[in-house]
């Protein structure tokens, strides 16, 4: 009877392991990631929001966590605070630095559309 009530608790520790591991793990890793998105935008960075408008930041108050952004043509400015901000859609360039050459050394890498661009200028 005792080894039975120790399976019991076993199976409960693993039931609550799986459930940390698959649901709440990922999603603290994820707003992690959002925070930290929110916390690094810039002047210039074009964005979402979580309605959908689409527009770039011309300024950012971080004493009132907010931020203001100009869309369209007409360029309309209206002011958001930072949680209403969903994706950053500018794509910034990461510094670079020496490769390890290995197996995968190419992997992932964008090919240029033009070879002609690989040949230095005489």
């Amino acid at each position: 009877m005792n080894g039975g009530m120790i399976g019991m608790i076993a199976i409960y520790a693993v039931i609550i392991g799986l459930v940390y591991l698959f649901l709440l793990r990922p999603n603290s890793k994820k707003k992690k990631e959002e925070a930290a998105m929110r916390n690094n935008l810039e002047i210039g960075d074009e964005v979402t929001t979580i309605g959908g408008i689409v527009g770039r930041v011309v300024a950012i108050k971080d004493d009132e966590d907010a931020l203001i952004i100009e869309t369209g043509s007409d360029r309309v400015k209206m002011k958001f605070r930072k949680w209403c901000i969903s994706s950053v859609d500018t794509v910034k360039e990461m510094p670079k630095t020496d490769e390890k050459k290995g197996l995968f050394s190419g992997f992932g890498k964008k090919k240029k559309d033009n070879p002609a661009e690989d040949k230095k200028p005489e």
